[in-house]
C-alpha cells in the first residue's frame, strides 16, 4: 500500500469532519506517565471546542489523571475507501460545573454519543460523572489518499 498523496486539512474541512464524528481517543499525560481512553464528544465549530462527559469511579486511574490537571491530546480518525483522515487536538481539559452551562453548551454535551452499554464493577451510585471542555491550543488535520493496488 503506497501513500499517493498526503494533505493538510483546512479549518473548514476539520470542522466538518469533527462535526460528523462522535468518538475519538483521549490521551492524558502527567509526570511521564500516559493514559488513553476511547471517548465520545460533542463539537462546537463556532468556538472549535470539544465537550465530553467522563465517567469514573472514585479510586480509578482515570479519576487520578483527571484530578491532576493533565495535558490532553484528542485523536479522531476515519478510514473510508482509499482515504484516511485524522485530527489531533492538544490542550488542557477544563472541568465544567453543570450550573455554569450555557444553552449552546448543553446542546453540545447532548450531542456526545452515549455508549450502547455500560459495565461497571461498582454500582452506579458510586460513579463520578463530570463534564469537561477542551478548547485546543493546537488543532491539526491530515488527509491521506492511499493507492491500495501497490
Amino acid at each position: 500500500m503506497a501513500i499517493d498523496q498526503e494533505t493538510e486539512m483546512t479549518d473548514a474541512e476539520i470542522d466538518d469532519f469533527l462535526s460528523r464524528h462522535e468518538t475519538g481517543v483521549l490521551s492524558l499525560a502527567r509526570t511521564n506517565k500516559p493514559y488513553a481512553i476511547p471517548i465520545s464528544y460533542g463539537y462546537g465549530d463556532d468556538e472549535r471546542a470539544f465537550y465530553m462527559r467522563l465517567v469514573s469511579t472514585p479510586d480509578s486511574e482515570k479519576r487520578q489523571f483527571l484530578e491532576s490537571t493533565p495535558q490532553a491530546r484528542l485523536v479522531v480518525y476515519d478510514e473510508t475507501g482509499s482515504s484516511y483522515r485524522s485530527i489531533i487536538a492538544t490542550g488542557d481539559l477544563e472541568s465544567i460545573e453543570p450550573a455554569d452551562l450555557t444553552p449552546d453548551e448543553i446542546a453540545q454535551y447532548g450531542a456526545a454519543k452515549r455508549p450502547l452499554f455500560e459495565i461497571w464493577a461498582e454500582g452506579k451510585d458510586s460513579l463520578n460523572i463530570e463534564l469537561y471542555r477542551l478548547v485546543p491550543e493546537t488543532l491539526n488535520g491530515r488527509r491521506t489518499e492511499v493507492d491500495r493496488e501497490t
